[in-house]
């Protein structure tokens, strides 16, 4: 038995979490983070979705569904599951695959990566520019929407800027290199 959400309450789903929008906004991505998402809406489809379907089978034998707390959680699960797989297929569908052959380096953009220098830190700290979905802080994979991409964006080897923080404070980096 294969349980899912039906088509009205996924599309209602999507809209809630902004699905409207995903709909339009074009998704840059590299090759690697195109894959990322093929490879995980391929594991909710065909792993997940069985894991969950089971788990709220193993559920409804437990009897009484007012009071089944595994069977209110194993529905949860299975829409929240259903809300990300839509989520994936709306940007899989929107997605543009930033070609590396088309990067230039000669100004920073989406694909390079760029080298540079904390001034107040006094230390070097080498950022690739990537779309916000494939955003990781901690993997130093920065969004060209995020206040320190924003600001290297466009810009070229030499160039010092100042970013302001959300807390009030600024630093400045300076562009040292900028490859593919």
């Amino acid at each position: 038995m294969r349980e899912h959400i039906p088509c009205k309450e996924r599309d209602a789903l999507a809209s809630y979490i902004g699905g409207n929008e995903m709909e339009t906004k074009q998704i840059m991505l590299t090759d690697e983070g195109l894959k990322k998402l093929e490879d995980e809406l391929e594991y909710l489809k065909t792993v997940k979705r069985k894991e969950v379907s089971a788990k709220i089978k193993e559920a409804l034998g437990f009897g009484d569904l007012s009071e089944n707390a595994e069977y209110d959680e194993a529905k949860n699960e299975q829409g929240q599951v259903e809300v990300r797989i839509v989520q994936l297929e709306k940007m899989l569908k929107n997605a543009k695959v930033i070609d590396q052959d088309d990067v230039e380096i000669d100004k920073v953009g989406l694909g390079t990566k760029v080298k540079v220098y904390d001034v107040d830190m006094e230390e070097e700290i080498e950022y690739s520019m990537v779309g916000s979905t494939e955003a990781d802080p901690d993997k130093n994979k920065i969004s060209d929407e995020s206040p320190v991409g924003k600001a290297l964006m466009g810009k070229k080897v030499g160039e010092e800027v100042e970013i302001s923080t959300p807390a009030g404070t600024s630093f400045a980096l300076k562009i040292l290199e900028i490859t593919k």
